[in-house]
């Protein structure tokens, strides 16, 4: 079952939807949310849809089961995404076109919300007897929402509560009265264990804190602000240091700065931003200090579409900067891969000194899934440093240390700034092993090899597509990245339709994970590469890495995640 809150940016119908959502998990309902916001603080229409199941679930779907209209333009909007007996609930003062509605075998709940919350306690509650109408129709008892709003607004004392508690009551009586008995769509609480609700950057921020962070710095660009917010609101003693930069220049330079001094240190931002971290991604790339930085797409190009999803930034990742150097993209396609993307990827940028790119988007970044509490596996993290030497390892030295020491594996040892026998030199030019600038020929060859063979030994790590699926299918889906839940998804309907599908899910994407690759695609009778993108920048990707083409693609642009049943109806 599915349920969506609409109305203008600035009615609260985000915390509306994300208050509605605790409701639910705490009664052990799987939990999926997504938002969709326009670029603007007030104005404008926003929605928030939540799907309900007693399975765990990877993404939204459609058509939705119960509309919370906030506004009048909320209900011509979704009129046609609701199913036949569905219903909206709206105040009684916005005029809605009943009988469009009921043309469709759409019911009309009106109900006077603002004049309840007007009567209990203040006209600003009207959000909180809107969401104690819908469980109340629902059948879903009013003891959970009751104890969300206790924990929401106990810090705005015990006035509001009682007067949230007041309203909420009134409204789930009233419509309990009126409409209930209609709305044949019903929920009823589950056993099952506490589970968490997290979205892709908050398990990535925790992913991050577990690898061992201590510096974040930023300049706040949607879908990634919420990672530094996140990390900023850590208690002190956990020792991140957070920093709100002028701008993305400023940003990544200052996580190099940290990275260089010792600290593991990241950055996020979104397409545009990283376009102004390019020339500095280069600089991590020739100076070899590790760097996180986490790329939370959305539509392009330039301002494009800021609070839209999409998956454009793909190949521009993959060869950002001038020249050539190493560096490694990671694409988690659930909230648990952020998690592990979090730790992962600081582990991937010491050990082989280079960038580290988290590819995400704004439907990963935002949306919500409910997880048992073991699903975020702390006994996983591992921490690996790579060759960074201690001062006693310095001390040690019996040749004296060579910051870019020519090796077998093309991985110099590394040491902090700051001990008498570790001075080194840095620069953005080609250098010797000292760091000292040289465009001597043989040494620029050595030097470029040096860097290039880390690239080799990275590769070694990446990890194959992943499959779901039965081994052997008659249609094969591929994608990469957040697009894995709608997929999955899409897999699950074409099985339960009498069709054969499976699904090859990329999230390790560069190095290239080619020979694994190539194999499980060979294998395939009939490929279909799944995007959010206009050029198809993964099945590009596998052609120039493998030879192989994939025998067609779906793609989607509009700045909307694919649904399940979107994908199902373009391979139909």
């Amino acid at each position: 079952m599915s349920v969506l809150i609409g109305g203008d940016a600035g009615q609260g119908v985000e915390s509306s939807g994300a208050g509605l959502c605790q409701a639910f998990a705490r009664g052990g309902l799987q939990v999926f949310a997504m938002q969709d916001y326009r670029s603007r603080i007030r104005g404008g229409h926003n929605f928030y849809q939540i799907r309900l199941s007693e399975r765990a679930t990877y993404s939204h779907s459609s058509p939705v089961h119960l509309v919370l209209a906030l506004t009048a333009e909320t209900v011509p909007l979704h009129m046609d995404n609701i199913v036949e007996g569905g219903a909206v609930i709206y105040p009684e003062r916005v005029k809605v076109d009943e009988e469009a509605l009921k043309e469709r075998g759409v019911q009309c709940f009106a109900m006077p919300l603002v004049a309840i919350a007007e009567e209990h306690g203040s006209r600003i509650m009207t959000n909180t007897a809107a969401l104690a109408a819908a469980a109340s129709v629902c059948g879903w008892p009013l003891s959970y929402l009751e104890s969300v709003i206790r924990d929401n607004f106990q810090v705005k004392g015990a006035q509001v509560v009682e007067s949230n508690l007041a309203v909420a009551k009134a409204a789930y009586d009233q419509a309990q009265e009126r409409y209930a008995a209609a709305f044949s769509y019903k929920l009823k609480p589950l056993e099952a264990p506490p589970r968490m609700l997290i979205n892709g950057n908050q398990a990535i921020s925790l992913g991050a804190l577990a690898g061992g962070c201590r510096f974040m710095s930023a300049y706040p660009m949607t879908p990634a602000t919420s990672i530094i917010e996140w990390l900023s609101a850590l208690p002190r003693e956990l020792g991140v240091v957070t920093k709100h930069a002028e701008d993305e220049i400023a940003a990544v330079c200052m996580a190099i700065g940290a990275s260089y001094a010792g600290a593991r240190a990241m950055t996020a931002t979104s397409g545009g931003g990283f376009s102004l971290m390019a020339e500095a991604l280069g600089l991590a790339g020739m100076t070899e200090v590790p760097l996180v930085v986490v790329e939370a797409q959305r539509g392009g190009p330039s301002t494009g579409l800021p609070t839209r999803t999409e998956q454009g930034d793909l190949l521009f990742v993959i060869n950002a900067s001038q020249g050539e150097f190493p560096r490694v993209v990671l694409a988690p396609g659930t909230v648990e891969e952020c998690f592990e993307a979090g730790w992962r990827a600081f582990n991937l940028a010491e050990r082989y000194q280079c960038p580290v790119i988290i590819l995400s988007d704004q439907f990963l970044a935002s949306s919500l899934r409910s997880l048992d509490k073991g699903a975020i596996d702390f006994s996983t993290v591992s921490i690996d440093r790579g060759q960074l030497l201690s001062a006693e390892d310095v001390e040690r030295l019996e040749d004296g240390y060579r910051r870019f020491a020519f090796s077998d594996s093309g991985i110099s040892p590394r040491a902090a700034p700051g001990h008498p026998k570790a001075v080194q030199a840095i620069s953005s030019d080609e250098h010797d092993e000292y760091g000292h600038i040289t465009e001597e020929i043989t040494n620029r060859q050595r030097m470029m090899d040096k860097r290039m063979r880390k690239l080799a030994a990275a590769a070694e790590e990446m990890r194959p597509p992943k499959r779901y699926g039965p081994q052997e299918a008659d249609l094969t889906l591929v994608c990469w990245g957040s697009s894995y839940g709608p997929c999955r998804e899409a897999v699950d309907l074409l099985k339960a339709s009498g069709g054969s599908a499976n699904l090859l899910h990329f999230s390790d994407l560069w190095p290239f994970p080619e020979d694994e690759a190539a194999r499980m695609l060979k294998a395939c009778r009939h490929t279909v590469a799944v995007e959010q993108n206009y050029t198809s920048q993964m099945a590009r990707l596998i052609r120039m890495c493998t030879g192989l083409s994939v025998d067609r693609t779906v793609n989607k642009y509009d700045g909307r995640p694919f649904s399940p049943e979107d994908i199902v109806a373009e391979l139909r």
